[in-house]
């Protein structure tokens, strides 16, 4: 379990430090994407896997990393805006995705996972490219990357969770408390 919040952790700092202008990639129809979000889409879903340790691992786990986020990216240089959108992002998107995980522990793997991420995804990406990016970047380039990160999130955090599906001993049929 500690190997598992570790590379939540870990995933949450990679993806905060990338996640400036000079790190986005244009997607080849619409939307920008930050190259940490590639990173982060996964998060959701790694920290998913921490629910059978219980609520309070889990939101133990949350708050090691938005505040390892902020000490990171503090010593790093990262934008002050950066550093605050994304500590808020965190907290509010990731204690939605618990509270909708907990809402669904009864359910598959695969329905607890995309349950809590339709929720936790749209609001994270939301609350981080607003608070970041508002008066920073044309309101064409904050458009772009709602898109843009929304879909990727989705993309990562759905093959993150049949991935894990598909593993021996998964979670596919574990029902947790």
């Amino acid at each position: 379990m500690i190997w598992q919040s570790l590379i939540y952790i870990l995933a949450v700092l990679v993806a905060n430090y990338t996640t400036t202008p000079e790190w986005f990639i244009p997607l080849p129809i619409f939307g920008q994407v930050a190259l940490g979000t590639f990173v982060f889409g996964a998060t959701f879903t790694l920290r998913d896997r921490l629910h059978h340790a219980g609520r309070v691992w889990v939101y133990s786990t949350i708050a090691v990393a938005a505040f390892a986020n902020v000490l990171m990216s503090s010593v790093l240089g990262v934008p002050m805006r950066i550093i605050l959108a994304s500590f808020i992002a965190i907290m509010v998107s990731e204690t939605a995705d618990t509270e909708v995980y907990q809402k669904l522990i009864q359910r598959s793997w695969l329905v607890r996972v995309a349950g809590s991420n339709a929720v936790s995804i749209p609001l994270d990406t939301l609350l981080f490219t607003l608070i970041a990016f508002w008066g920073e970047l044309p309101p064409d380039q904050i458009a772009a990357l709602l898109v843009g990160e929304t879909l990727v999130k989705y993309l990562i955090g759905a093959v993150t969770a049949l991935y894990r599906n598909r593993q021996p001993g998964s979670m596919q049929g574990e029902q947790q408390s």
